[in-house]
């Protein structure tokens, strides 16, 4: 039996015997690699991803994989006991790709056999299979990037770590195999080595492959599972009501599939074969510290085990077996296979649901997993052994795996009085797996060993169902109230606190801070939230009048608050304006309070070691390392001043035990000159982060030829990563002033100039100051203004970057990223439409032909309402680029069917694989229908009912090209009508009714990534509904659709709270209110066309198309008055 889907190498000689082998060996892999990020800085500020914000800055963004795929060699750590064969990738995330229980042969996780990313990451590419990372948010945002490395072969563990890109916090997780146990353990390490607090979330997701089989498994304790945001609950495992849209209770008696011998009623959510659409659950308040997946047709499985008052998160997770979510399942393999994630979150039991880390804190904590053999469904699990309880009519079966050799156990078999019913003796190990058949219903199981008891398993007592607790973990979350609502000025500074720490893509925090200050103008909490804020975005003044105000009020009555914060901030806001004496003694004050002892010392300590004074930010650190003696940044401080202090011996000892505690500390590696390329240590970006750690202390000469270091490897850097060798010259020049040599610093910020800015984009404070010294230095530097400009739109800072890229643009105005800004800006912040289309033909005129700069513009000229034949005309310009983006080709699809000329846009789907972003799903179908559609009209026009037909069953059935197929829920009324009416033609009229049965009984919709009751397609089930007769449901329908058009009009509009996804990425600002009011007229429109009228059906349309002139279905609409002025 081949154990691995692709070429695995051996184990080393040296390791032949070793009872566990942890080594380091390439692996080719078939692979589909990412296509060269956009070099335009995409901000997307209002995008929702995976519940929070899909904010990417400063990672450059992809929006294409290859089509094609070539074996490719990745670096692969291994790892490999007597039971299990681990194979890690640091360069992709450092994720578990393969583990192979060597007893039966089966993969514990999907093993897919390719590299195929698809567009479902933060920044893009994303993987199928095997155990991804997430952290701080989910998905990892470095995911297809890669991370240091290290093999520990002496303690059969392999290391991968890396710098978050965002906050450059500082995760670490190592995969390990103890002797002769089944059992993988994941340790992690989480380091906040910024100066701020910061929020983050874990989610361990392990993918497993399924089929009508598979079965996934939790505690009897979760009765209760939630969507993201708890924004719905569903009871479990049997669903008693509709969730996501599908009414469960009625697929009950769904009970077979063709493909399984099995019945499972079709209610039930663990079982994935039930699920038809994408569906998210997490467990509501569990206190089981297992759960997993199990193949009944391959007799194995996996059991997830963690601490349960850490390790909250159980998650189960499908694309829902169904079309859309096949086509899903090709997008990500070349084998098709259908996979479900099971997540196993630490700190976190929902996503969004973020945990803090304070500056400097470390967070440690362990996962494990292990295979099951022959067990089934597991209903209880410790890290010694596993049960699962097979229950007949008149017996039942226990089955045990375990994870080690536990020698000779116990059975105890008890009733409900506590009574044993049966106990035994037997051996019990990987290899010794017993059933035990006892001629009773147990209440209770338990093993011993030695008197200890390795397992208790107690049938669940029966659900109440309407007790307290089950209500509450029913209830669904609840929108806060808009600020001017709340009267509480402490509601309103948790509220923001809320958004904040959830990370809120469309609800800001500053609102409710802004009125909890109305509330009470010195609300110290809320003034210390502000303060934070505004230190992030560089508006330090304000930081500083903020946190004035906190302090004035904290110490009003009392020189001693009993918080820290406030001081420890207003250091932090001093010393970046350069007043090191005042924030010294900010410093010292927040150390009197426990919580920022660590923080506080290591600032001061910094502040000493930069002044020189080596003895007392000694003691200083000594003191923070005392409060976090984890505190890597503290330990690396350590060394280089007792290194001052010609204590090298000491330094020697205190770096040795940094390297134990984390081998993969890169100042402490440096330290040790032991950066090894091969490892990953010399990546750029963490490069500079070390450099600019010794340049805060006033090691400048080291932080110099760090700074040239990091250049030279940002030549390597890997593709997705953000370049940094502009900003370690300006950086380079920072330091050069620092030591007086102002011909090095023009020489460094020279070279800055000249280099190629693509990707160079800033992410810390410390990037921001040095731009900012560049410009001070030469006004007329464009380069730094052009990347702080790009720094200042992500941070909210718009006046700012509109004129740093004003500037930029006067002194160099060949950048075209600088005059796309500018556009983007202009309509979105400006509102100037026109200034924005200026600002766009100049980028077009210094790139003619971009396609992302022509899908742009193309965007910004219907939104400001550009006659749909001058963009048609615009586009066919330029006709080689029109079909190398997806939004693009589907946009100039439109366009052509608008202008009569469907047979075009039908090759443009025939020429183009289409790739789409999840969350964004829809619009190349929409497309692909619509020329369909025309298609079929034009053949029932000249007659050729057969072809029409054969139009409108392509439209139903897209083909792979197109990478997405019809949610289960979107209606397909529209083709449908359209088929009966092509297939009556042909005469078929029993087909044709047949189809407009399905046409009416299709009255709701999936619409804005919910199901609706209602929408613009209702109106094609109604006229299905005449076309057979069905007068009375027709009339009901239309109804209902004039109700659901009023409720729409009378309802404000706003963006849906609990979005987990939003189907744009919204590059320009949308006015929802206005989209729904285009929508109220359009189906006021279709209603007047059902009640013959087509005088105010053409007002209503008319209003649509002066709004929107290239309103696809509004001028579908039109074009069939113009033909028939009835009824279609």
């Amino acid at each position: 039996m081949s154990l691995s889907p692709f070429d695995l190498p051996p184990r080393p000689d040296r390791l032949a015997n070793a009872p566990v082998a942890a080594w380091a060996a390439p692996v080719t892999i078939p692979t589909y690699l990412p296509e060269a990020p956009s070099r335009y800085p995409a901000y997307l500020d209002r995008r929702v991803y995976q519940g929070s914000s899909g904010r990417v800055f400063p990672l450059p963004f992809h929006d294409r994989i290859q089509e094609s795929r070539s074996d490719h060699r990745w670096l692969g750590l291994h790892v490999e006991n007597a039971y299990l064969r681990l194979l890690v990738l640091p360069e992709l995330g450092g994720r578990i790709q393969f583990a192979i229980d060597k007893r039966t042969g089966y993969s514990l996780f999907y093993a897919n056999p390719v590299i195929k990313p698809a567009l479902v990451g933060l920044t893009g590419p994303w993987l199928a299979g095997g155990v991804e990372f997430n952290w701080p948010q989910h998905h990892r945002p470095a995911t297809f990037l890669p991370t240091t490395w290290q093999v520990d072969e002496a303690a059969g563990i392999v290391w991968c770590s890396d710098h978050d890109p965002f906050a450059r916090m500082k995760g670490m997780h190592g995969v390990r195999l103890a002797p002769d146990s089944t059992v993988i353990e994941l340790k992690v390490r989480l380091f906040n080595r910024s100066e701020q607090a910061q929020t983050f979330l874990w989610w361990a997701n392990a993918a497993a492959q399924v089929h009508s089989d598979y079965q996934s498994f939790f505690p009897a304790d979760v009765t209760v599972v939630a969507d993201h945001a708890k924004r719905a609950t569903s009871t479990f495992p049997a669903a008693t009501s509709t969730y996501y849209g599908i009414d469960y209770p009625n697929r009950r008696d769904l009970d077979r599939r063709p493909d399984s011998a099995r019945r499972v009623p079709g209610d039930r959510l663990d079982w994935p074969r039930n699920i038809p659409v994408p569906t998210s659950y997490m467990c509501v308040d569990s206190r089981g510290d297992f759960f997993g997946g199990y193949d009944h047709r391959a007799g194995a499985g996996f059991v997830h085990f963690a601490d349960h008052h850490y390790a909250v998160g159980k998650k189960h997770w499908t694309w829902g077996d169904a079309p859309f979510g096949h086509a899903w399942n090709r997008n990500l393999a070349d084998d098709d296979a259908a996979y479900i994630e099971l997540m196993a979150g630490v700190f976190t039991d929902n996503q969004p649901d973020f945990s803090h880390l304070a500056p400097g804190e470390t967070k440690t904590f362990s996962q494990y997993w292990y295979p099951l053999a022959g067990t089934g469904p597991v209903v209880a699990a410790s890290l010694d052994a596993a049960l699962g309880i097979e229950r007949g009519t008149a017996q039942t079966v226990l089955r045990f795996d375990a994870t080690r050799d536990l020698g000779t156990v116990e059975l105890l078999v008890q009733d409900h009085h506590g009574d044993q019913l049966h106990s035994e003796r037997f051996e019990l190990g990987p290899d010794a797996r017993p059933s035990v058949v006892v001629a009773t219903a147990p209440h209770a199981v338990e093993l011993h060993r030695d008197g200890r008891c390795l397992l208790r398993w107690q049938r669940p007592a029966a659900a109440a169902g309407t007790d307290e607790a089950a209500r509450v973990r029913m209830q669904p979350a609840q929108e806060p109230a808009p600020p001017t609502e709340i009267a509480s000025a402490e509601v309103l500074y948790l509220t923001g606190r809320h958004l904040e720490q959830y990370r809120h893509a469309t609800r800001s925090p500053e609102p409710y801070w802004a009125q909890a200050l109305v509330h009470d103008p010195g609300h110290t909490a809320t003034h210390t939230a502000l303060a934070a804020r505004r230190y992030a975005e560089a508006r330090f003044a304000q930081a500083e009048e903020h946190l004035r105000a906190a302090l004035d009020r904290l110490t009003a009555l009392n020189p001693n608050p009993d918080s820290g914060e406030a001081h420890y901030l207003l250091g932090l806001t001093l010393a970046r304006r350069g007043r090191d004496d005042e924030a010294y003694a900010a410093f010292a004050k927040a150390t009197w309070l426990a919580p920022w002892t660590g923080p506080g010392n290591h600032q001061l300590a910094v502040i000493d070691a930069r002044h020189g004074r080596n003895d007392q930010a000694l003691e200083r650190a000594s003191a923070a390392l005392r409060a976090q003696p984890e505190q890597l940044q503290v330990r690396d401080l350590i060394v280089v001043l007792l290194r001052r202090l010609g204590r090298a011996a000491e330094a020697e000892h205190v770096l040795a035990e940094t390297l134990t505690l984390d081998p993969l500390d890169i100042w402490a590696l440096q330290l040790a000159g032991r950066l090894e390329a091969a490892q990953g240590h010399r990546e750029a970006q963490t490069l500079l982060d070390v450099a600019l750690e010794h340049a805060r202390i006033g090691e400048l000469e080291t932080a110099t030829a760090l700074f040239t270091d990091a250049r030279s490897a940002d030549a390597h850097r890997p593709l997705g990563q953000t370049a940094c060798a502009v900003l370690a010259d300006y950086h380079a020049a920072v330091v050069a002033d620092r030591l007086g040599d102002s011909v090095a610093a023009a020489t460094a910020r020279a070279r800055a100039r000249a280099r190629e800015r693509t990707w160079n984009f800033a992410t810390r404070l410390d990037d921001v100051a040095a731009l900012e010294a560049a410009l001070a230095a030469d006004p007329a530097d464009a380069t730094a203004a052009a990347l702080l400009g790009h720094w200042y739109y992500a941070h909210n800072r718009v006046d700012d970057a509109i004129d740093c890229w004003r500037r930029s643009a006067t002194h160099d105005g060949s950048d075209p990223v600088v005059w796309r800004n500018l556009g983007i800006a202009s309509y979105n912040h400006r509102h100037d439409p026109e200034a924005a289309t200026a600002a766009y033909e100049r980028a077009l005129r210094l790139a003619p032909g971009d396609p992302r700069l022509l899908s742009e513009i193309d965007q910004l000229l219907r939104r400001i309402g550009a006659p749909a034949g001058d963009r048609l005309r615009r586009l066919e310009d330029v006709p080689l680029a029109l079909l190398k983006r997806d939004d693009l080709a589907v946009e100039y699809a439109h366009l052509l069917v608008t202008a009569g000329r469907p047979a075009h846009a039908l090759a443009v789907f025939e020429q183009r694989q289409f790739q789409p972003w999840e969350g964004g799903e829809g619009q190349v179908l929409r497309a692909w229908e619509r020329t369909r559609l025309a298609l079929a009209d034009e053949a029932l026009d000249r007659g050729d009912a057969a072809a029409a037909a054969a139009h409108a069953e392509l439209a139903l059935q897209p083909p792979p090209s197109l990478g997405e197929a019809r949610h289960p829920l979107a209606s397909p009324a529209r083709l449908l009508l359209t088929l009966g009416k092509a297939l009556e033609a042909t005469g078929e009229h029993d087909s044709a009714e047949r189809y407009w049965r399905e046409a009416a009984a299709s009255r709701g919709d999936f619409t804005e990534m919910n199901p609706s009751g209602f929408s613009e397609n209702t109106y094609f089930s109604i006229l299905a509904d005449r076309r057979l007769g069905e007068s009375a449901h027709a009339d009901e329908s239309v109804a209902g659709l004039a109700q659901h058009a009023e409720r729409l009009a009378r309802t404000p509009t706003v963006i849906d709270y609990f979005a987990t996804s939003l189907p744009s990425l919204m590059l320009f600002d949308d006015d929802p209110q206005r989209r729904v009011d285009l929508t109220v007229e359009l189906l006021r429109a279709q209603l007047a066309i059902l009640a013959s009228d087509p005088a105010t059906a053409r007002n209503h349309l008319d209003a649509v198309l002066a709004a929107d002139p290239s309103h696809e279905l509004a001028r579908d609409l039109n074009l069939h008055l113009d033909r028939t002025g009835s009824l279609p």
